[in-house]
Parts: C-alpha cells; sequence; structure tokens
C-alpha cells in the first residue's frame, strides 16, 4: 500500500516520523512507502532542512536525523495535563502561525482553546518582529480567551501571561527565569521565550484575544537569524528534552493563570512578577520612539505600568513602541 494520495506536508510528516527515532533510512525505502520516486524524497528533505531540521544523508546508508526529535503528540499532551480537554487542543504540523490560525477559527473556538505546531514559516514577535520557528525545535503555542468586557479587562494581561510563563519553566525544572518588562523570558540574560498578545473587537464590546507564546527548547546549532543573546531549555538542563511534558506545563499554568486574572485582574500576580523582574533595582534605558528615559528599575504599579526612578523621582510607562534595554 503506498502514500501517494496524500499532500506534501503529510508526505513530509511521514518522512519526519520515520527519521524521528535517529535511524538512518534510504532515499528507496522512503520512496517505496510513499510511493514516489528518490528525487521526490530528496526534494522533500530539502524542504525539510529548509524548515530548520538538521537531515544529513550518507551514500550507501541514506537519511539520518543529526539527534533524534520527539514529536509533538496530542495523546501525549494530554496525558501530562491537568485539566484534559481533547476538544480544546489542536496539534499541527508545519502553519504559517500559531497566533494566525486561532485569528482565523476565533468565533468557533472556547475559551482555553490551544493550537500548537511544530514550525511556523511566519512566526511574529512584538512590533512586527520575525519569531525564527525551526522545525521540532522549541514550542510554538497559541490560545484562544474572549472577554466579555472590553479592552477594560485586558490591563496587564502580557504581565501576568509572562508570571505563568515562569511558573511553567519551574515545573519543567528551570527555576532562573526572570521575566523582562513586558513579556519577554530571560535566564542568566539571554532570552528563554517571548510572549505576543493581539486583541481584536470594537471599543466598549466583547473582544477576541490571542495569546501567542514561544519557548526555545532544541534550538540547532544552525540558527543563524536571531540577532540578541539567546538560550533554551535543553540547554540549561543538559538533557533532551520531552516537549509534550512542557507543553502540557504551559497550557495548565495558562489555563489556572487566565481563570484568576478574568476573576481579579492583575492584582494576585503582582508579587510574583516583582520577584522575577530581571532589572529589579537595576540601571536601565527605555525607549519610547526617539526619546530615551534613563534611571533604576523599579517594578511595576497596580496599573502594570513600568516604574523607573529617575532623576526627577518615581515615573511610571506604559504602553506603545517601548523596549527596556540595561543602561550601559
Amino acid at each position: 500500500m503506498t502514500l501517494n494520495h496524500l499532500n506534501s506536508d503529510a508526505i513530509r510528516t511521514h518522512i519526519i516520523e520515520c527519521l524521528a527515532l535517529g535511524n538512518f533510512y534510504s532515499g528507496e525505502l522512503l520512496g517505496e512507502h510513499l510511493g514516489i520516486s528518490r528525487a521526490a524524497v530528496s526534494n522533500h528533505i530539502k524542504c525539510l532542512n529548509d524548515l530548520g531540521l538538521d537531515i544529513y544523508s550518507v551514500q550507501g546508508k541514506g537519511y539520518k536525523l543529526a539527534k533524534p526529535l520527539i514529536l509533538l503528540n496530542k495523546t501525549a499532551i494530554l496525558t501530562h495535563l491537568k485539566q484534559a480537554a481533547s476538544d480544546r487542543l489542536m496539534v499541527l504540523n508545519v502553519i504559517d502561525s500559531t497566533n494566525q490560525y486561532i485569528k482565523n477559527h476565533q468565533p468557533e473556538l472556547a475559551n482555553g482553546f490551544v493550537c500548537l505546531a511544530e514550525a511556523q514559516t511566519a512566526g511574529r514577535g512584538r512590533q512586527g518582529r520575525a519569531w525564527v520557528s525551526p522545525y521540532g525545535a522549541s514550542l510554538y503555542l497559541s490560545m484562544h480567551w474572549a472577554f466579555a468586557l472590553g479592552y477594560q479587562a485586558l490591563n496587564g494581561l502580557s504581565l501576568v501571561i509572562g508570571v505563568a510563563v515562569v511558573e511553567a519553566l519551574k515545573k519543567g525544572g528551570i527555576s532562573e527565569a526572570k521575566v523582562k518588562w513586558p513579556n519577554d523570558i530571560y535566564v542568566h540574560g539571554e532570552k528563554l521565550a517571548g510572549i505576543l498578545i493581539e486583541v481584536e473587537g470594537q471599543m466598549g464590546a466583547a473582544c477576541q484575544c490571542v495569546i501567542g507564546v514561544g519557548i526555545n527548547v532544541a534550538l540547532p546549532e544552525s540558527v543563524t537569524q536571531i540577532d540578541q543573546p539567546y538560550t533554551d531549555v535543553q540547554t540549561i538542563l543538559q538533557h533532551e528534552i520531552d516537549r509534550n511534558k512542557f507543553a502540557a506545563f504551559l497550557i495548565d499554568e495558562l489555563l489556572l493563570t487566565m481563570e484568576t486574572f478574568e476573576k481579579s485582574g492583575l492584582e494576585p500576580f503582582i508579587e510574583t512578577w516583582q520577584a522575577a523582574d530581571v532589572y529589579a533595582n537595576k540601571p536601565i534605558k527605555l525607549i519610547i520612539g526617539q526619546k530615551t528615559i534613563e534611571g533604576i528599575g523599579r517594578g511595576i504599579n497596580n496599573a502594570g505600568a513600568l516604574l523607573i526612578e529617575t532623576q526627577e523621582g518615581l515615573r511610571a510607562y506604559q504602553g506603545g513602541e517601548i523596549s527596556v534595554r540595561p543602561a550601559s
């Protein structure tokens, strides 16, 4: 029986499943399984390499992944979840963006619906930056949540999600994760995770929220597009990572956090956020457009604004195109 009725994505998924254990597979054998030529197999392998998979070939042996790969698996994730809900979890292979998937399907989704993907071809970070998303190397996760009270109910949401990511990482054995205002996660001065929240709706009416989280798990050495110091879970913990278990940790924390946030807002999370603030009591620069403010980071206020002790006194800053960088 051949699989030649499958589309390109399904063919590549089958190739990855064959190679995932780390053994050699010949192009001839893969072609027989898939009902395609060895040349077609080679083309699909090239596409997978372009997605960030490190696949090499040895004459007489075939193709092999540089290291074994634990694929995302819906059943495995549900096994680890405390709040299992199979109808609220979608695991995809290659997609443009998990945030975009949620946005495309929002009218039909329940609160807490989660989409995960093995790779993104158009992953996004804050301020329109690309989020580097090599295949099987990280967690690319988006969650849907609708707020009946509209935009006024969202104050501090990105900070709260940062706390949720830090707590999920603690469950996975990473106790040293810190938050960078407003929504990045760092370990030892290197970026480990990022958050992108997108909201749609009319002022004064209910709004639809997409909560996107990207966590570097085991990035390939070939990654060159990241323009800042970064790290990944595997580097920190020094052992192979089960992304399904980490996904469950993250989903559980996000669900618990969102339920609390919807009822009580930012206030229950402020103390935890302050304790994890990577720039607490350190010199920082705050860049707002062409303006630069220098001072000492003093955490956040009850509205989630960044507090900086400047020469003119304690000042609060929030929103807009703001980035925080250590003072030189």
